[in-house]
């Protein structure tokens, strides 16, 4: 099957490659209720914030899936994939198609695999996943402003104004913020650790940042040391 793209990429990358990762997106268990059949009416794609920005469309998404073009879906999955802000405004489809969440499990099986575009999307959230595990913050919500998405609502503008405010709440190590409001505790840190371990979220992290991965590990080992535990010991840390 020919791709819907004029200027075709990924040529060189054989078909069964491309199939395999296809099957794994249509064989996830969420699949089946994400994607009923695209009327091609465009409603999702009037919804969606990402298509003011980009040359992104979810609807797109569900059309190909839909006609399981393989090759289309390769592209898609190498690229456009991340141009989604997961917002799931798209799931105003009167179908009740979800393209948010067929982008999510693509999402997914793209980390999964260790596709190379994935690494190079993700590269720029290594700090913030770094921040998140160890300080149990993330980053400030600068980049919220009502100019940007005015159909968010009230939200957005009482943010805006506050921006002082969530720089003390939710401060990251950057030249824009201040220092930290408050200190997150090990307890914390312990149990953040446990729950990405146990829900498979660092081998997704070892997939697209092996270097990120053992500075985690390390870091928790030491932690977890510090408690008297074992990296593995699950139940007692949980029970504690």
């Amino acid at each position: 099957m020919q791709s819907i793209y004029k200027d075709a990429k990924y040529t060189e990358v054989p078909y069964e490659e491309k199939l395999s990762l296809f099957n794994e997106v249509k064989g996830d268990m969420r699949y089946s209720t994400e994607l009923y059949g695209c009327y091609e009416c465009g409603i999702c794609v009037a919804a969606c914030p990402s298509a003011r920005f980009y040359d992104f469309s979810p609807r797109v998404f569900a059309q190909t899936m839909a006609r399981e073009d393989v090759n289309s879906f390769y592209e898609l999955l190498n690229d456009n994939v991340w141009d989604c802000s997961q917002c799931f405004s798209c799931t105003c489809c009167p179908r009740q198609n979800n393209p948010g969440g067929i982008i999510t499990i693509m999402r997914e099986v793209a980390v999964n695999n260790g596709l190379q575009s994935a690494k190079d999307a993700l590269r720029a959230y290594s700090r913030i996943i770094y921040k998140v595990m160890t300080t149990g913050t993330q980053v400030s919500p600068d980049m919220l402003q009502p100019d940007f998405f005015p159909d968010w609502g009230p939200d957005v503008r009482d943010v805006s104004l506050n921006l002082d405010v969530w720089r003390r709440a939710i401060p990251p190590e950057t030249l824009h913020t201040v220092e930290l409001a408050w200190d997150v505790s090990e307890k914390t840190q312990l149990e953040l650790y446990m729950i990405w371990k146990l829900t498979g979220n660092l081998e997704m992290i070892e997939n697209v940042d092996e270097g990120l991965y053992m500075i985690l590990e390390e870091v928790m080992e030491e932690l977890l040391d510090e408690h008297g535990y074992d990296i593995d010991d699950f139940e007692n840390i949980l029970e504690d």
